[in-house]
């Protein structure tokens, strides 16, 4: 009689568990009873070796960045709309969009808790991060291009991603209606009276 051999584990490729790790940060967020947000903790509920996210990630810092970057360019794509204006006020409304979701503002929260604790975390943190700025670097190009004369990108971040950021760390829901466009008239100077019905 031959002794039974314990089923052989499945190898994931880099993909899956990119996908797997990701989903098991969604998850530990999300937990009611506020499960501790550890990079043992995640590969556990991951299926994975925490070596494979040291490996991969190197913090627990550059993980949530990641996360969120990743699912933040999800639901905030880039419309090329044909104008400065409408490039950005797109933007904006998919970010209301997103942050009036639980899991959104779940994300948007954690990037308070990827704030780093070191030069090395701060630096990795900053290499995830910059793949928004490129995607608004991008919505610059597009206008210059068109011939229009897009802000700097400090002025964006001050003026347009800032206010919905905010809101979404202090869980403060953007007004109902005509936000995205207010933001985008204060960005670009010609400032309309909000919507107040």
């Amino acid at each position: 009689m031959t002794s039974k051999q314990p089923p052989a584990r499945i190898r994931k490729s880099p993909e899956q568990v990119r996908s797997a790790v990701h989903q098991a940060v969604i998850d530990l967020l999300s937990a009611p009873e506020g499960a501790e947000l550890t990079i043992p903790a995640i590969a556990q509920r991951a299926g994975v070796n925490h070596t494979s996210i040291y490996r991969r990630w190197g913090s627990r810092e550059a993980l949530l960045a990641d996360v969120v970057t990743t699912r933040l360019e999800r639901d905030w794509p880039l419309s090329d709309t044909g104008t400065l204006r409408g490039d950005l006020t797109a933007w904006a409304e998919a970010g209301v969009a997103s942050i009036r979701t639980p899991e959104g503002r779940l994300l948007v929260r954690a990037v308070a808790l990827s704030m780093p604790n070191s030069s090395h975390a701060q630096a990795e943190r900053a290499q995830h991060f910059q793949r928004r700025l490129h995607s608004i670097e991008r919505i610059r190009e597009r206008a210059a291009a068109r011939g229009e004369n897009p802000p700097p990108l400090e002025q964006i971040l001050d003026q347009l991603i800032a206010p919905l950021y905010l809101r979404a760390i202090f869980g403060i829901d953007p007004p109902a209606s005509g936000y995205p466009q207010l933001l985008v008239d204060r960005l670009l100077g010609t400032t309309s009276a909000p919507d107040t019905a």
